[in-house]
């Protein structure tokens, strides 16, 4: 996985470790983001995963959903409890 350093432009390589900190990247890069970061922790037998979106006014969040609703190995999917609340989702992947 990489994203841009807006600094320098850049790709920076973060760690598969089943938390997406969505705050990195650009809105326009989440369509194709989540499916990529399911498949990596998929490769890695990672099952349990954290989305974080922010709060913000929930566009985000609901983009994440819709993204989720139509992925195939999304077993569910619910808004993090905790600290988190509503700007992080949960999600259970299947262990196919």
């Amino acid at each position: 996985m990489s994203q841009e350093n807006n600094n320098e432009n850049q790709p920076v390589y973060l760690p598969i470790d089943g938390v997406l900190d969505l705050h990195h990247f650009k809105p326009s890069d989440v369509g194709t983001l989540v499916d990529e970061y399911i498949r990596a922790c998929l490769e890695k037998e990672i099952y349990h995963i954290k989305i974080i979106h922010g709060k913000g006014t929930g566009a985000l969040r609901k983009s994440v959903h819709h993204l989720l609703e139509r992925n195939k190995h999304v077993e569910s999917y619910q808004l993090a409890g905790g600290r988190s609340g509503w700007g992080a989702t949960v999600v259970e992947l299947k262990n196919l």
